[in-house]
């Protein structure tokens, strides 16, 4: 049997590999279909499933699942075009608030079918349900990494 290390190593590779091979695919269709990119997808997504709307932008750039080091840009884009407000914190001026907007929150509600179908087409086809359970047990395992 290869060593623990071995083992780790091979199973990351896989996991990155999975999921540099699916990512785009899910863009392409999803952006073919609907007009919006998967990253912006990601930051309605974070948005939409909260009660209030809004995020303060710290927040969201830590939740975001697909472009972390690009959420500033992105919530500029989102701006631009009317998916989503910036608010300015009340109480401490150096932070601010990513709102989704009606036109926003519609256009999250009419690309998730579309994204749901895509993940179940490109990602979860060849899987059984038992399977699928398994691997979002053992990735739920996986705990954060703190810095």
């Amino acid at each position: 049997m290869p060593s623990r290390k071995k083992l780790a190593s091979d199973a990351w590779g896989a996991l990155l590999q999975v999921h540099a091979a699916l990512v785009p695919i899910l863009d392409k269709e999803v952006q073919s279909q609907t007009g919006l990119p998967l990253s912006w997808y990601d930051v309605l997504l974070e948005l939409a499933t909260e009660p209030e709307g809004r995020l303060r932008m710290s927040d969201l750039a830590e939740r975001v699942v697909l472009s972390r080091t690009r959420v500033s840009r992105l919530v500029d884009d989102l701006v631009a075009q009317g998916l989503i407000t910036k608010e300015g914190h009340p109480d401490d001026r150096r932070s601010a608030y990513a709102v989704i907007t009606k036109a926003g929150l519609a256009e999250f509600r009419a690309s998730a079918p579309v994204y749901i179908r895509a993940i179940e087409s490109k990602f979860a086809s060849n899987l059984t349900n038992e399977d699928l359970l398994l691997l979002s047990r053992v990735l739920g395992k996986i705990q954060k990494p703190t810095a």
